[in-house]
């Protein structure tokens, strides 16, 4: 690690957005727009102080760098590095990517607090900031998440970071993204507009998926044959969380929501999974997760895929954060990452 790097510790989040932008979008936009809200102060700007304001006591972390620009489109392209308070490293790497419907959230809330606890583990974390569906439609969120991975694997020896061996972990939107970096590190799509470190993959080599969408056109009818009264009402409506991540409804971008689907991508080159979720999730069906872990053993064998279903569990907290489940993610990232 070079020794002129020195923690940054800086209170800016991520406010300002592409000036002259209007709030209309042409079709080509809706694919990926690169900042659809005015340059004022926006909700996706509060909701990211917010989060911050209620975020997870990071102090105890010596070596932390906060902020920084991993790729060059939006100011909300920023992530975080914590690394070990001990060991020589190089260290394997925790992607932590926070939820929030795609519309919310922020790399220093409390989705952080359980991936953190890597950092005691032996591992580097590095928190990512990705474009909210208020700035920008899909592929944008991805692609972020793509660019994050390649700017650690450009980046590894200036932050003492193995770049052969990283794991993406989120859960609800930032499972979905975990999962879809999983499944198509190894695919040419979804680079988006991102051009930073090109040269480098996307690949990890692990992936925790914690009760993460994955196919968005199936929810509704899973949750009606569940008998789950769903919490975030039609899914297919175009003022879902999914939809509003397109661009719009649902039906009316199938063939761009089949791009967004993980189990497009699914090749044997893909890594290891562990996946978990709760049976009575009232916004993720736990159907998605079921069919999901089936589809990826069918290509990568059983011995590679992971599924921990929590009885009677909803969307998030316990059981998952739990020291005993903590102690079963971190015993699978240890077998697949050390």
């Amino acid at each position: 690690m070079k020794k002129s790097l020195y923690p940054i510790i800086s209170m800016s989040l991520a406010a300002a957005l592409l000036a002259g932008c209007s709030t209309s979008t042409s079709e080509e936009s809706m694919l990926e727009s690169d900042g659809t809200v005015e340059a004022s102060e926006t909700a996706q700007a509060k909701d990211r102080k917010k989060a911050s304001s209620d975020g997870v006591d990071t102090s105890s972390i010596e070596n932390q760098f906060l902020d920084i620009p991993y790729a060059s489109l939006s100011e909300a392209q920023q992530l975080d590095i914590y690394l070990p308070n001990e060991g020589e490293g190089p260290f394997p790497v925790i992607v932590a990517i926070h939820g929030g419907g795609f519309k919310e959230g922020d790399k220093t809330g409390t989705d952080l607090e359980p991936m953190l606890e890597g950092v005691n583990r032996g591992y580097a974390v590095v928190a990512v900031n990705y474009r909210l569906s208020q700035e920008a439609f899909f592929p944008a969120a991805i692609s972020d998440v793509k660019a994050a991975i390649r700017h650690v694997k450009a980046n590894a020896e200036e932050y003492n970071l193995n770049p052969d061996k990283i794991a993406a972990w989120g859960g609800s939107a930032g499972g979905h993204l975990a999962a879809l970096a999983g499944t198509s590190g190894d695919s040419g799509e979804l680079k988006g507009k991102n051009r930073d470190n090109i040269n480098y993959t996307s690949e990890v080599q692990a992936v925790v998926d914690w009760y993460g969408q994955i196919d968005f056109l199936k929810i509704d009818e899973q949750f009606a044959n569940s008998g789950i009264t769903p919490k975030l009402g039609e899914r297919n409506a175009a003022g879902s969380p999914e939809s509003k991540y397109m661009g719009r409804s649902l039906l009316e971008k199938i063939d761009e929501v089949k791009k967004a689907n993980p189990e497009t991508y699914i090749t044997e080159n893909d890594p290891a999974f562990l996946i978990q979720h709760g049976t009575a999730d009232p916004n993720v069906p736990v159907q998605q997760s079921v069919n999901f872990a089936e589809n990826l053993k069918a290509v990568l064998g059983e011995e590679q895929v992971e599924l921990s279903l929590f009885e009677g569990a909803v969307h998030g907290g316990k059981p998952f954060t739990t020291e005993e489940n903590l102690e079963e993610v971190f015993s699978f990232l240890d077998e697949k990452l050390k």
